[in-house]
């Protein structure tokens, strides 16, 4: 019905800025972020999970249905100032990263940074743009929700999120450490791996659109790739540091849960078809406003 309706375009710009004042903040984007890492903070590790990978793709999935597909009109006039908005925020979240301490604030920041190359793939108004925003959206939720997973592992062990008291675990569990440094590749956009995907597809639209708006958002994943990095180095190798009478590796719970987020994140990295086939049909029904 609401598809059927026609707004005028003074009433779309409106309406449009309505929209954006509560997607903006679920997304979340800059400058509206700064719920999300203390969310994280105090939330429980099944929380950060059900936040990392469903409820921040909300406000995503918003701006597709109701912005892009009911506001065309509006949503062409303010791309610029989305495209303005997401690449300051990139480079503002994956600076931040680098300078976290606290191991869930460092994946919360970097989910920030992600969602921002998100809506630029959105707002670019192509079919690989749309298609990509869908896939990084899947393919996000599940290596942030892992991530979060092999936080809660530490913290149930040794009870601290700060990285300064980590150091060597791959010497004490190499099983999680290999878990970890999969997770970590596919959190980067590894080829062969489920954010790699959505990524190209997305970038691939914002260069056809902007190509000074590209360069800063790839910019910022390059920074990506140095704070994701230098945690696995800092996490994993170099001196034992931690203090703990109690070393043990990832039982077979811990194995079992985390058998499907790397079923997903290799399925959708080595058979992305599968996803882009399924959301075709969506994405070329938002297009064909814009044709």
């Amino acid at each position: 019905m609401l598809l059927s309706t026609s707004f005028s375009e003074e009433l779309q710009l409106w309406l449009w800025l309505a929209f954006f004042c509560a997607f903006a903040v679920k997304v979340p984007m800059v400058p509206f972020h700064l719920w999300l890492p203390e969310a994280h903070v105090e939330a429980p590790t099944a929380g950060s999970v059900l936040l990392a990978g469903i409820l921040l793709k909300l406000g995503t999935y918003g701006f597709m249905r109701y912005s892009l597909a009911l506001l065309p009109i509006a949503s062409l006039f303010y791309m610029p100032f989305v495209f303005v908005i997401c690449a300051i925020g990139v480079l503002y979240a994956s600076l931040t990263t680098i300078r976290q301490v606290d191991l869930k604030k460092i994946i919360a920041y970097s989910s920030v940074a992600h969602m921002g190359v998100v809506m630029l793939g959105l707002f670019a108004l192509t079919p690989q743009g749309l298609q990509g925003s869908l896939i990084l959206m899947l393919g996000h939720g599940i290596v942030s929700g892992a991530l979060f997973l092999c936080i809660g592992v530490l913290y149930d062990r040794y009870h601290t999120r700060v990285l300064k008291y980590y150091g060597g675990l791959v010497q004490v569990m190499p099983i999680f450490a290999s878990l970890f440094i999969f997770f970590t590749l596919a959190n980067i956009g590894f080829p062969g791996l489920s954010n790699f995907v959505g990524e190209m597809l997305c970038f691939i639209a914002i260069f056809e659109r902007n190509f000074f708006v590209a360069f800063l958002a790839v910019g910022g994943t390059l920074f990506g790739v140095g704070y994701s990095m230098w945690l696995a180095n800092r996490l994993l190798f170099g001196p034992l540091r931690v203090v703990s009478a109690a070393y043990h590796d990832l039982t077979l719970v811990d194995l079992v849960i985390f058998t499907p987020f790397v079923f997903l994140t290799l399925l959708m990295g080595i058979y992305p078809k599968l996803f882009l086939d399924t959301s075709y049909v969506s994405v070329l029904g938002i297009m064909s406003i814009y044709l």
